[in-house]
């Protein structure tokens, strides 16, 4: 998972609000971009699924000690990223919990935050969550 991240987040169905987690003080799993980084433009068209690594989200409920199908990849969203040394693909991942798994994470020192919540985090990783937010505000 060296040149992926995942952005994982909590949609409440009756109210819509959105949490992210964040783990780390980054929001990008399993660890933060490097600095200098840029986010790129998105070339994916509209209604077109992405392919990332199979292991990806099964890897990340195992590293988190979360359940298998606590999370779901978002098929049509991903970002890269322009990384000193190399691209970062990053993708999204829903947690299809009814509520934030706040006791699951409660080892790992994972914390939900809004997205008002994210303004001390570096510029590429605030870019990542604002189109983020926006992909799922269209849902």
């Amino acid at each position: 998972m060296e040149d992926s991240r995942v952005i994982m987040y909590h949609k409440q169905g009756y109210s819509a609000r959105t949490l992210f987690l964040r783990l780390n003080d980054t929001v990008c799993y399993p660890k933060a971009l490097p600095s200098l980084s840029q986010v790129g433009e998105n070339h994916i068209e509209e209604g077109q699924k992405v392919s990332y690594p199979s292991t990806l989200i099964a890897d990340t409920e195992k590293q988190l000690g979360l359940s298998s199908g606590m999370l779901e990849i978002e098929g049509e969203f991903e970002a890269e990223v322009d990384a000193p040394e190399h691209p970062i693909h990053v993708y999204l991942a829903r947690f299809t919990t009814i509520d934030p798994p706040y006791e699951q994470l409660e080892n790992s020192a994972g914390k939900f935050i809004a997205l008002t919540d994210a303004r001390s985090l570096p510029p590429a990783e605030l870019e990542l969550l604002r189109r983020a937010y926006s992909f799922l505000m269209e849902d």
